[in-house]
């Protein structure tokens, strides 16, 4: 039985999906198989990957259009191996991933959760910048610690995990729209079982680009993140490590969050949402009281999320900022 599974959810992957699978069929180490989870993809994805002639590479259709999380959701219904890692279908491994991964393995076998550094790369596959740099050991508390304080990167490419373990939390959460927040909640529940391991060197490449979480509206996102303070406050209740991290610097998340999404919101056409930017925020002294009880919480002291409060309430305001905000935009291009 081979020792890893690579695990490629995909609809329509164009060229990116035929490099990211090159990629992955160049590995260094041998001892592995590809999972395509194809989402009835109407490019010639499917043709491409069934003329591929390597038996390490097992296909998966699907006999109707799936949602991102229903095709995710097969990820459980398939035989893995005993490590496995899933990967987006415009990213790219590197030579040396698998063989660094057992290389990882070996050195920590008591961690519950592996990763390498990485870099960012444009649509064309040009070098954007490194991530940011990560600790060879990081328990639960420690991660979240850094996603609240914006000190880490991470994506849903590069984490290697026991399938057992995979399994044994539910998968991936699928409860959260369009899969946004949900790797972060498998990452954290999955190093709550032990500890992550991280190698320092770099051995993918993450693609940047308009994504799914890029394109999404607001409201959207917005759920999602409703989804991951709900999953904050259940694991907070028996974990005192992530308690503390919460109390530390959950205001600061919460600020940072309800700004970023306010101006995402702004720029989402009415059309196109059910909510304002003033619901949005109030929804966020709801998630203050949630995760924060005893401390104070005033966003509307932050004048990013007060201006765009008041820009959401006057349409002629509102028309004048997208519209900047288009012209910004177009000169960036």
């Amino acid at each position: 039985m081979p020792r890893f599974s690579i695990v490629l959810p995909v609809k329509n992957g164009g060229q990116h999906f035929k490099d990211c699978v090159a990629s992955i069929l160049n590995q260094s180490f041998r001892d592995f198989n590809l999972i395509v989870l194809d989402n009835v993809s109407t490019d010639g994805s499917v043709e491409w990957i069934k003329s591929v002639r390597d038996s390490r590479v097992k296909l998966f259709e699907s006999d109707r259009p799936l949602s991102i999380e229903e095709n995710w959701s097969r990820i459980l219904k398939t035989g893995r191996n005993e490590f496995m890692t899933i990967i987006g279908h415009d990213d790219l491994l590197h030579e040396n991933y698998l063989a660094e991964m057992e290389q990882l393995i070996q050195k920590h076998p008591s961690a519950s959760l592996y990763q390498t550094h990485f870099r960012y790369i444009d649509g064309y596959g040009r070098f954007i910048r490194p991530c940011k740099p990560m600790k060879e050991i990081q328990f639960a508390e420690d991660f979240l610690a850094t996603q609240f304080l914006d000190k880490i990167d991470s994506t849903g490419t590069g984490y290697m995990m026991r399938s057992a373990d995979f399994d044994a939390v539910g998968g991936m959460p699928v409860n959260f729209p369009n899969l946004i927040f949900a790797d972060y909640a498998l990452w954290i529940k999955l190093m709550m079982r032990g500890f992550k391991a991280t190698s320092e060197k770099e051995c993918f490449s993450y693609r940047v680009h308009d994504s799914v979480s890029k394109l999404t509206n607001g409201v959207v996102y917005f759920n999602a993140f409703g989804e991951y303070v709900e999953f904050l406050d259940e694991i907070k209740k028996n974990n005192s490590g992530i308690q503390a991290v919460i109390d530390e610097n959950g205001k600061q998340f919460l600020l940072k969050f309800c700004e970023s999404l306010a101006h995402r919101l702004l720029k989402t056409p009415k059309e196109l949402r059910s909510i304002g930017v003033k619901e949005l925020v109030n929804s966020f002294y709801k998630y203050a009281v949630l995760l924060l009880p005893e401390q104070d919480f005033e966003p509307l002291d932050r004048p990013g999320i007060k201006w765009a409060v008041f820009f959401d309430s006057n349409s002629i305001i509102r028309s004048l900022f997208l519209a900047a905000n288009r012209l910004r935009r177009s000169m960036k291009i």
